[in-house]
Order: structure tokens, then sequence, then C-alpha cells
């Protein structure tokens, strides 16, 4: 990572650092504000069920939106054009299946967690560890891809060059991220998102109307230029191949990749938890309508960001940049706006971080409190719900420090692995079971705990197995070569694999409760008995 030894030529570190400590100060004051009113198990979860369709449509946004969607994506088009787009087509369409599939039969079925959807109708305690265990498992790994892409963001804004500055940045993002789910509950980190989202989404359209501007708002004129500036290279832009279509591997591990990311977002704990902010099932409905126009609207303009960026900055400077693909957006900040600009696209990138993070550790913590804790631990039988709280906020320090630690270990590693990985397992773990919950009747313990278990061992056994770790140059460990299955993201596999292991060890047993499912069925289909069961 010798390449992230200087900062990006032109920045002003003390501007970055003002413009994000201002935020923070921002979001703080309303984090406490929120907390005022943080008292039940409800509120510190499920922000007592108090915000409107459209609010949690926009913290939704806010939480999905990370940097690796900013920086990432805007980078992926400049180098690879059509090819990076494909990211943002993969992301948006998977919200298709949370609208159509989940969002309205979660939020009637569930109280806190995915482990209250998939305990319904089964035996509670082994169903709900493997949910914990699942989400911790998910929430772990895109923790961890946070935090490496603080450290990434850090050496590239900051020009904080050293390991010790770099682990002492990556640790103070951390302490901030604790104190939001602290003092604030699921409350405060909903502001926190709605607040990032509002930023995110107001400074790229800032930056697409500046970029658009430049060339007379003529889209035809934006490509073409995009086009001519990378040489040679330039024609493969608009067409797809420029990155996955090398070799039938390639084209494979895309399908592997989209597949991932059409159906892991469905799968993700902290997307599904947002579910149930909302009084109804039409809010939910309503919220994921909400998140779809405004994340939809983003990556138009991370398409026009991208393409501008390779116009007016040239993918040479990109590569050559500190952080490489990474810095197309901060460097078409500074070529549009100057320091000022690129200060405010900086602060916004650390605010995206916070405020995912945030969401993904009050996702775990309610988890091993709920799940594990009240319903494992407990059997059910917590008479203090404060005493859940507590142990929730605990779970929330304790995983605050391994994130930071995990980090710390994790910036010098490749973040969209990370990402990849966190994806993979959602759609590979916890999917096929909510789906299999939710629509087949003959469904049961037994096939949950194949699936849950199957998917969550398949997806990692073949990652760690991949390319993405060993034997090539941008692998986690270029030196060692112990890669025999050959794509980088196992979706292709492991997502079937994980759909088969929950049908075989539903036909492996016998029971079944057709009393109980018709229960669910009525219940996510109509809401009838859920308000009544969040009362409990």
């Amino acid at each position: 990572m010798n390449h992230l030894a200087q900062g990006l030529h032109g920045s002003n570190p003390l501007l970055n650092i003002g413009i994000f400590a201002a935020f923070v100060v921002v979001t703080l004051v309303v984090v406490l504000r929120a907390s005022r009113s943080s008292r039940s198990a409800a509120d510190f979860y499920a922000a007592g069920r108090a915000f409107s369709g459209p609010q949690n449509g926009i913290a939704i946004a806010g939480d999905y939106l990370s940097a690796a969607s900013f920086l990432g994506i805007v980078g992926a088009i400049a180098l690879y054009g059509y090819d990076g787009f494909l990211y943002s087509i993969g992301f948006l369409v998977a919200w298709l299946v949370a609208l159509l599939l989940v969002a309205e039969l979660l939020r009637n079925t569930g109280k806190y967690t995915m482990g209250d959807v998939l305990a319904f109708r089964m035996r509670q305690r082994p169903v709900r560890a493997a949910a914990a265990t699942s989400t911790l498992a998910v929430s772990f790994f895109y923790l961890l891809a946070q935090m490496a892409g603080a450290g990434v963001l850090v050496s590239l804004l900051l020009g904080v060059t050293s390991g010790t500055g770099q682990a002492a940045v990556i640790a103070v993002v951390g302490v901030i991220m604790i104190v939001y789910v602290l003092v604030g509950g699921m409350k405060g980190t909903t502001w926190v998102q709605i607040i990032k989202a509002v930023l995110l989404i107001s400074g790229a359209a800032v930056m697409t109307l500046w970029t658009f501007g430049k060339f007379g708002f003529d889209l035809s004129g934006l490509l073409q230029s995009a086009v001519d500036r990378a040489g040679e290279a330039g024609e493969n832009l608009l067409n797809p191949g420029a990155k996955y279509g090398k070799s039938e591997t390639s084209k494979l591990d895309f399908l592997s990749l989209g597949l991932a990311l059409v159906l892991g977002t469905a799968g993700l704990p902290h997307v599904l938890m947002r579910f149930y902010t909302v009084p109804t099932a039409k809010e939910a409905r309503r919220s994921v309508v909400w998140a779809i126009w405004l994340i939809g609207l983003f990556y138009l303009f991370s398409l026009v960001l991208g393409y501008g960026a390779g116009a007016i900055v040239g993918p040479e400077a990109i590569k050559s940049a500190p952080g490489a693909s990474n810095s197309a957006a901060p460097l078409l900040a500074q070529a549009l706006g100057g320091p000022v600009l690129l200060g405010f696209i900086a602060a916004v990138a650390f605010a995206t971080i916070l405020a995912v993070v945030a969401g993904l550790t009050i996702t775990a913590s309610a988890s091993f409190a709920h799940d594990i804790y009240a319903n494992v631990i407990k059997k059910g039988e917590v008479e203090d719900k404060r005493a859940e709280v507590r142990v929730a906020r605990i779970t929330a320090v304790v995983i605050g420090l391994v994130a930071i630690v995990g980090g710390i270990l994790a910036r010098n590693q490749n973040v969209a692995f990370l990402v990849a990985l966190a994806f993979a397992v959602a759609a590979s773990a916890n999917l096929p079971t909510i789906l299999y919950s939710l629509f087949w009747k003959r469904f049961n313990t037994s096939g949950a705990l194949w699936s849950i278990y199957g998917g969550l061992t398949t997806t990692v056994v073949l990652i760690v197995f991949s390319p993405a770790v060993s034997g090539g140059s941008e692998s986690m460990l270029p030196n060692a070569d112990f890669a025999w299955f050959p794509l980088q993201n196992p979706g292709l596999v492991s997502i079937p694999l994980s759909f088969f292991f929950g049908w075989l060890g539903t036909v492996l047993s016998r029971e079944h409760d057709a009393d109980k499912y018709a229960e669910m069925e009525v219940r996510s289909l109509t809401g009838a008995g859920a308000e009544r069961a969040v009362a409990h």
C-alpha cells in the first residue's frame, strides 16, 4: 500500500478534519436529543416504531449507500465504464427482491430481529442461535470492510501516512460509532443515517450538475470526452467486457458477483432491521419505495460522476493517485471546486462510514441481546426489559472494540473482497431461510439449521480457497497459493447449495406444524396480531 504514502495533492487536511468535526458535533447533538425518549427495548431496538415510511426510506438509503458505493462505483465507472456501472445495477435491482418478497411480510411477522421471523413457527432456541450467528458473521465482515475503508480514506484525504496514525483514526471512528449506539439507540442511529443520506445525495447532485454543465448538459459529449481521454482503451468504456469479459471464468465471476449483490441485500441484517422502525407494514413498503428512488437517483449520479472523472481528471491520474480508483470522486471534486468541495466530499465519505458502522453495530448487538441472551440463555423469561437493553449496550461496546481491532488489522486488505463476502454470506445463509420460512408450508427447524449453517460454512470455505484470498497479485495473501475454487465470489455455487440444504434438512425431518404456518401466513399477509405481539 505504498501508493497511499502521501495524501491527495492539493488537499487541505485541516479543512477536511474541520468539516468532518462539524458533522460529528451536529449529529451528536441530534443523537443526544433523540436519546431523551429512548427508554424501552422497543425504543432502543426499533426507535419506538415512530418513523414514517419516507423518513425510514431516507435512513435505509443512508444505511445502504456505503463508502464502497460512493468511492468504489465512481472509480469503477471512471476506469471500466460499462462494467463499472453494472455494480450499480446489481445493487439497485436487489431492492426489488426486498420490496416484493421481504419488506412487508417481515414487518408483519417479526418484532426486532431476523430471528423473530425464523423462530415464529420453529423451535426457538436452536433457530435463534443460528440466526444470531449468521447476523454476527455478516455484520462482522461488513464492519471490517467499512473500517478498512476508513483507513484508506485517511491516507487519501488527510495525508496520514503512518500505520499508527491510520490505526488512531480508525479507533476514533469506532469510538464515535459506539457513542452513537450507546446514547441514541436505533432512534439516534436513524437520524444520523438520515442526515448522512441527505448530505451524500445533495453533494453528489451538486457535483453531477457541475460536471454536466462543463459539457453543456450533453450526455453524448460527456461520454465522448471520457472515451477520448482514455486513449486506446477508450472504446471499451462504452461496451461490456472491459473488466469482466476477458475470459469465460471472468464472465462466470461477474454472474456470481451479480447474484450475490441482487440476492444479498434482502438478507442483510442491518437492512432487514430497518423494517421494524415503522408503525405498520404499509409504511415498511413505502420506505422501500422511497429507498429505491433515492438509491436509483444516486446511482444515476454515479454514472455521470464516473464518466466525468474519466473525462476531466483522466484514467492515468486516477490510477497514479493514492487509493487508485477510490480517488476518482475526490479528484473530481478537487478539479471542480478546489479544496472546499474536496473537504466536503471527504467529510461526507467519513460520515458515510460512521452511519453504516453504527447501523451494523446496533443490529449485531440487538441480535445477540434479543436472540441469544433473552431467548436462548434466559429462555424468553426476561422480567426486566432494561436488563436486555443493558446487555445490548455492553454487546455494542464489545462489537465496537472488535471492529476497531479488526479494522486496524484489515486496513491494508481488499475492501471489495470483504464487502462481497458479507453479501455472499447474507445471500447464502439468510435469504433462503427467510423465503422458505415465509412461503413453504413444509419448512421446519431442521431445514432452517441446515440452510443457515450450510450456507455460512460453504460461503466461507469457498472464499478462503478462492483467488480473492491467495494465488494472485491482488489477493489478500499474494505470496501464498492454495486457491482451488476458480471464482472470486462464491454466490453462484453457495446460494443454490444453501437452498438445497434447506430443502434436504426439511425432508429428512418429520417435524411439521401446519397450524403454526397457517397463523404465520395470515399474519405475514394481513398484519393481524402483529401489533399485539409487539406490545408484549
